[in-house]
């Protein structure tokens, strides 16, 4: 059997530089959200198929990595010739492992409850630049919480967040675009078009940044959509990204939209406004759709520019706990993209993180005596108690290798210890 010794499509090895860089940007996003409240837990890799195949996840349950049935259950799926050979699944996200983490665990947790939970999971996706088929997410959530307290905690949160990680590598602007499913929904039946054909027209909608209004209007005119109704849906959308937002709810009028909702949405808009960074926008965008089919109400993304894809997004889902638990309990939750976060910080960089710049490295000649080395080990240890880095290593006959390697680590300090 030959072995091979590359990593699984889509997955990545870690280096030690990597890791040093992630657990930093790590302690920086624990460290911002425990100051908001929010408390870390953590949910099973694994989840039970039926609760990731229920039809809450959009195309993502497309992408399960599914186990198999063991043993004898499996054999029992085989003869019974069902095709249902898999009784888990790794997670594809971690709202769906929230949502019953919380219907099992609720009696135990304060309400509303504010939760961080970082983890990794799994796509069968195909693998591109910030995209892997193994990644680590960073979410925060607030369940039991019906008001917009809820959305505003956690825009300022992650936008304090991400002005802290950015501002390392010297970015201070991005985006935050924020809308409504009911929005969405309220506008394509004032356009005409009936309740079952909402779903495809935000698969075109979500393709306005590729394809632009004259694209959309050929895909629905395709799909069998009446151009007059395809005509007065884009009507609604002429200004672009960032209409006026009461305008365009008052073009879709009361009769299809609660005033309440523009209402809820610019008071999201103008509170977190008032906690986050000047260099950061914060802007009502009608065309940002959201692929999740769980969410039912405000939805938000954020954008940097330069970058073709999101750094985070999220939104209100009312609906989701209560199907583990029967009884409908209010959540709203921001997931950051870490993995894109890491490929940003990483093109900025232009180097890699080094190890503490007061870090030293003993070198320890082989001929040294052990009573020689024991003071070695006392001074390391001492240097160690005061916070300071340091590595041991036997000394290696090309030492100006060695020095060279411990330098592209970030080692600056060397201290030579030979037997005389």
């Amino acid at each position: 059997m030959k072995f091979v010794k590359t990593p699984v499509k889509g997955m990545v090895d870690m280096l030690p530089a990597d890791m040093r860089l992630r657990e930093h940007i790590l302690g920086m996003i624990k460290k911002t959200y425990a100051a908001y409240g929010f408390m870390q837990i953590e949910t099973p890799v694994m989840e039970h198929i039926e609760n990731l195949t229920s039809k809450q996840g959009g195309d993502n349950e497309k992408l399960i990595f599914k186990v198999m049935k063991r043993g004898a259950e499996l054999q029992r799926a085989i003869d019974s010739g069902s095709g249902e050979y898999a009784d888990n699944g790794l997670r594809y996200d971690l709202t769906v492992p929230l949502a019953r983490y919380y219907a099992n665990n609720k009696e135990k947790l304060t309400t509303p409850f504010k939760a961080l939970q970082i983890g990794n999971v799994w796509r069968a996706d195909n693998p591109q630049k910030g995209r892997f088929r193994q990644f680590t997410q960073c979410d925060i959530d607030i369940l039991g919480d019906d008001t917009n307290l809820a959305e505003i905690e956690l825009i300022a949160a992650t936008s304090g967040m991400l002005s802290q990680i950015f501002a390392e590598v010297g970015i201070t602007d991005f985006t935050i675009h924020i809308n409504d499913r009911r929005i969405l929904r309220a506008a394509a039946l004032k356009a005409g078009f009936d309740e079952e054909a909402i779903g495809a027209v935000l698969i075109s909608l979500d393709k306005y940044d590729k394809i632009g209004a004259e694209g959309i209007r050929k895909e629905l005119v395709e799909d069998g959509y009446a151009p007059e109704a395809v005509d007065k849906y884009l009507a609604l959308y002429e200004a672009g990204h960032e209409p006026e937002l009461q305008a365009f709810c008052d073009e879709i009028g009361q009769e299809f939209l609660d005033p309440e909702v523009a209402e809820g949405m610019a008071e999201i808009i103008s509170c977190a406004g008032a906690m986050i960074s000047d260099h950061v926008r914060i802007v009502f965008d009608p065309t940002l759709v959201r692929g999740m089919g769980y969410y039912t109400g405000t939805i938000f993304e954020v954008s940097i520019d330069g970058y073709n894809f999101s750094i985070a997004g999220g939104g209100r889902y009312d609906k989701m706990i209560g199907r583990f638990s029967g009884q409908d309990v209010s959540a709203c939750g921001f997931s950051i993209g870490f993995e894109r976060i890491i490929t940003i910080v990483k093109d900025k960089m232009g180097e890699q993180m080094s190890v503490p710049e007061d870090s030293v490295a003993i070198l320890i000649d082989k001929r040294v005596p052990v009573e020689k080395k024991m003071e070695v080990f006392k001074k390391a240890k001492a240097m160690r108690d005061e916070g300071i880095t340091v590595t041991i290593q036997p000394m290696r006959k090309n030492m100006k290798q060695q020095i060279h390697m411990l330098e592209e680590e970030g080692y600056r300090q060397f201290e030579k210890v030979y037997r005389d």
